[in-house]
């Protein structure tokens, strides 16, 4: 329509059109109008599989060979295949595009998992982990090639949030994010859940099978989502032209370097936080009843926090990133400290459940900051770099926790998450001062 009146029309300006009326049912039902109805459980099951190798990947291990330490190194090499292998797939999804990677490593993680079952079986039983190579090499390439589709699906709502068409409005990027955590927390829990199911009631190699037959049909088709083109790429001889004012000081990079470290550091933090909370409990559960009761107990926390997720939505913008990062990991390390206390399962069982509270929108905030930080055209890099950083944290949590928890018990291995938490609160702090600083430039 021609927005100038014609010489035939009055010269005064027409009343601006009204606002498309909210939809019904709250923020949340502005997701489906923004990204379509499809999107959010293709998006949801096509991140199932990460969810499910990791277990997957012990249970097989372990059951066919017959070794608790051939199984974890198993489990251990998934975790850092894919903290390794996630920022690479994010800074190639910057280059060449979200839809070629996530087809191509679709493929590759298929090919990859098949080479792990079929490693497990040939590998003689017993302890000995160099007859294992073979299978530690498979695991290694499964978790470097896992689609990084938490990630990406991301950068997707930052992009289709602050769409320059009008479609993205204030606080579509906050129910959306909020909404994402929600939906890892979901399928982390529903991920090793299956696993036991299948495993315990069919073969413990059809767990993986079905992550690799879920990776093959889901993940292409969330590549392909029309949503992929919202997200702009960024070649490399595109950046190389660009004009040498237009490229940041040193000082200025050193900046943006630390900007973005924090928020990684910060989710390095938070699996530290869940690998030792998930292992102390697992020490904790065997004084009384079994290690698997662990999983159940770990379980009540993902899902207070994943409620809580949703929550940030409704948070009035008032409140900036910094204060509720701060605020949150405050609470989060207050509450952590009850984890010393309880001896049985029902007061940890409340403590879980009010400690989980904090957790969601802690993750929202700090995957929020995330994408305001991140370099122009290095979006799914920093988004999947602080994925990566969950998972780095969560071998290192666990590692240290079931050492305190084997030498000094459960109650000396549940500290492991108390710092975690204070560390957070002390990157909390640091990011605040970078955020007004970065804003003080800005402004100047």
């Amino acid at each position: 329509m021609n927005p100038f009146p014609s010489s035939t029309t009055s010269p005064v300006s027409p009343a601006p059109a009204p606002a498309p009326p909210a939809p019904r049912g709250g923020r949340f039902a502005r997701l489906p109008a923004l990204a379509g109805r499809g999107f959010i459980p293709l998006g949801l099951f096509a991140r199932l599989p990460l969810a499910m190798l990791t277990v997957g990947a012990l249970t097989l291990v372990t059951a066919v060979s017959g070794s608790y330490a051939v199984g974890g190194a198993a489990a251990g090499a998934v975790g850092i295949g894919s903290a390794l292998g996630a920022p690479v797939l994010g800074a190639l999804a910057d280059r060449l595009g979200q839809r070629p990677v996530l087809l191509v490593s679709a493929l590759l993680n298929t090919a990859a998992v098949a080479a792990l079952i079929l490693a497990a079986y040939l590998v003689p039983g017993g302890p000995d982990l160099a007859d294992a190579v073979p299978v530690l090499a498979a695991a290694f390439a499964a978790g470097a090639s896992c689609p990084q589709v938490g990630p990406l699906a991301r950068v997707r709502w930052m992009a289709l949030s602050s769409d320059g068409g009008g479609a993205g409005r204030p606080g579509d990027l906050d129910t959306a994010l909020s909404y994402e955590s929600t939906a890892d927390e979901i399928t982390f829990v529903l991920g090793p859940a299956l696993v036991g199911i299948l495993a315990s009631l069919v073969s413990p190699w059809l767990p993986l099978a079905l992550a690799g037959a879920l990776t093959l049909t889901l993940v292409p088709a969330f590549a392909v989502h029309p949503t992929h083109r919202s997200v702009p790429r960024t070649p490399a001889r595109d950046r190389r032209a660009a004009p040498a004012r237009q490229r940041p000081a040193p000082g200025q990079r050193v900046a943006g370097f630390a900007a973005v470290g924090l928020p990684v550091l910060a989710m390095v933090c938070m699996g530290t936080f869940f690998g030792s909370t998930q292992t102390s409990l697992s020490s904790f559960a065997a004084g009384f009843a079994t290690a698997e009761l662990a999983g159940l107990l770990y379980a009540v926390m993902g899902l207070s926090s994943a409620a809580a997720a949703l929550s940030v939505a409704y948070w009035p913008a008032s409140v900036s990133v910094h204060v509720r990062w701060l605020a949150c990991a405050a609470l989060m390390a207050g509450l952590a400290a009850l984890l010393l206390l309880p001896a049985t399962a029902l007061p940890m069982i409340l403590v879980l459940l009010v400690l989980g509270l904090p957790v969601g929108p802690l993750m929202v905030t700090v995957f929020a900051i995330g994408g305001m930080v991140a370099p122009e055209g290095k979006l799914g890099t920093v988004m999947t770099a602080l994925a990566s950083g969950i998972v780095a944290g969560t071998a290192v949590g666990s590692s240290l926790a079931g050492r305190l928890a084997q030498d000094q018990g459960y109650s000396t291995a549940f500290l492991v998450p108390v710092c975690a938490a204070g560390a957070l609160f002390l990157l909390g702090a640091a990011a605040a001062v970078v955020l007004r600083r970065r804003a003080a430039r800005a402004a100047a």
